[in-house]
């Protein structure tokens, strides 16, 4: 067990802790509203353009899936930078390091329009299978989508700078205005006489677009560093750090994002739309439970970067191994009902069910939970910022699945054996993030074994299998997911208590709940 992930924590981290839990609590409080409202988003526009136009939507715009992905991911690599300069407490470098970021995400969005102008030109006249009588439509909403891919990769230097700075309450803010604009969206093309999926393409986009105004007039009038000023405050030392940071950043998301759309052109070459129909149903639904994980990470990680660039690789290293574990945990509450009650869940939520939709979800959602402890690694390998070797190896990792799939496809394997693809993907994937915390992070893998994985792992087998064993002898469908709903609160607060956390997590977690109480009195 090495140093840097046994030492107590200190104040700062005490501290550092309680802005992280209020942060979680805004972004929650967001999870609360727009999860309900963006699963009866997906019914609504599902029951109005019916089973194959929302497969076609789901492959063509598949593009708003990735573009959340992107801006994610790019974001940040921006973010890392803005992060360590507060770490730092260099008000100019942040200044600096902002005007670099425009200039570099001005110079990807023109690359990425042009990129994704010719390989859709490719797509629709060679690989895609949709009807005829739907052609032109698609290509409209393809459009769509490459106008709002140019706003979003602008835009991402102002999420960073938001991000950096740990405004949750503004990212919680926009969030629920983002899901009141969609929930707007699929009620007007429930009841217009236009086409509906052209509709509601171009609305899609232009939502999008007045969010990312929104974050962009916020930035100007809130933060000093954002001062757009690129003669001013280039910095070409800078300018070819945060390219090479950047570069190597974007080559491992746009692989990611490559390898999450390519399986839905896979698909559809060999199983039609109605098949990208189930796919888009499994995203959604692992999207939506996935928010209160991904949440907690949000809030996270400007912390685990500041405390790098602070030189506080403790804190750093303890932050991750316990977000690893919390981020876990809380996609497990979620996940093992909906697991077990799935076929009900999907027949309550939706008018029709499309066929795969259950398998596919199943199967995606527990790659998820395998991915999930590894996530906070990756954000400690990108706050030490040596990222190269790395993001090489996922990139070559990524394409994998698909080729694999493919060759499963030709030789007649079912469609759900993409998804088996990708679990063992998971799996490779997270050696790789093994192998690169312990060369620049100094985490300790056994100890990373011991502690996170053999505590998730238990703890997930453990809640799964009292509350199937409790419940699967009871017929009554409203029943038995009540029963499920609450054995899997009550078994999961306590095995995570006492089989998830170790004794260090108890304290801080009894030191965070304490502090609130008393702010709270």
């Amino acid at each position: 067990m090495t140093k840097s992930i046994t030492e107590p924590s200190s104040n700062k981290g005490h501290a550092s802790a309680k802005r992280v839990a209020k942060n979680t609590g805004f972004l929650y409080a967001r999870m609360a509203i727009t999860v309900f409202i963006s699963l009866y988003v997906t019914r609504l526009v599902l029951g109005s353009l019916g089973t194959e136009d929302f497969g076609i939507y789901s492959l063509v715009a598949g593009m708003v899936a990735m573009l959340v992905f992107l801006n994610a991911a790019m974001a940040a690599a921006s973010q890392r930078f803005m992060s360590y300069a507060q770490g730092e407490g260099n008000t100019d470098k942040q200044k600096n390091i902002f005007n670099v970021s425009i200039l570099l995400h001005a110079l990807i969005a023109i690359a990425v329009v042009i990129l994704l102008e010719v390989v859709g030109y490719f797509l629709f006249e060679n690989v895609l299978d949709i009807p005829q009588n739907r052609m032109q439509a698609a290509k409209y909403v393809f459009q769509f989508m490459v106008i709002s891919t140019f706003f979003t990769i602008i835009s991402v230097p102002y999420d960073a700078v938001i991000n950096a700075h740990e405004n949750m309450l503004f990212v919680a803010i926009t969030g629920v205005l983002e899901a009141f604009l969609k929930l707007g969206v699929a009620i007007y093309i429930t009841y217009t006489d236009f086409d509906k999926l052209i509709s509601f393409g171009l609305l899609m986009a232009i939502s999008a677009i007045l969010m990312l105004l929104i974050k962009r007039v916020y930035c100007h009038k809130n933060y000093c560093e954002v001062d757009i000023n690129i003669k001013k405050y280039f910095d070409k030392p800078l300018f070819i750090e945060m390219g090479g940071f950047a570069s190597w950043s974007f080559l491992g998301s746009s692989t990611s994002m490559l390898s999450f759309y390519g399986q839905g052109i896979i698909l559809n070459m060999f199983f039609g739309p109605v098949v990208n129909a189930a796919q888009a149903i499994a995203a959604q639904v692992s999207g939506q439970l996935g928010a209160f994980s991904s949440t907690m990470l949000k809030a996270l990680n400007p912390l685990i970067v500041k405390s790098e660039g602070g030189g506080n690789r403790t804190l750093m290293l303890n932050a991750s191994l316990l977000g690893s574990k919390v981020s876990f945990f809380l996609l497990m509450i979620f996940y093992i009902p909906v697991i077990i009650e799935m076929p009900y869940i999907f027949s309550l939520w939706l008018k029709e069910v499309p066929e795969h939709a259950i398998v596919f979800c199943r199967l995606l959602l527990i790659k998820h939970l395998m991915q999930q402890p590894f996530l906070t690694l990756d954000s400690s390998i990108a706050a030490v910022g040596n990222i190269k070797r790395f993001q090489i190896y996922t990139s070559f990792l990524n394409i994998f699945p698909l080729v694999v799939g493919y060759l499963l496809f030709k030789n007649a394997f079912p469609a759900y054996s993409l998804y088996v693809v990708f679990i063992f993907h998971t799996m490779i994937w997270a050696s790789i993030i093994l192998f690169f915390s312990k060369k620049y992070c100094s985490l300790s893998i056994s100890y990373f074994f011991k502690d996170v994985i053999f505590r998730c792992l238990m703890s997930f087998i453990m809640t799964f299998s009292m509350v199937l064993a409790f419940s699967a002898h009871i017929l009554n469908d409203n029943l038995r997911l009540f029963v499920v709903l609450f054995l899997n609160c009550v078994v999961f607060v306590f095995v995570t208590w006492f089989v998830g956390f170790n004794t260090k997590d108890r304290d801080i977690n009894k030191l965070i709940v304490k502090k609130m109480i008393t702010k709270f009195q």
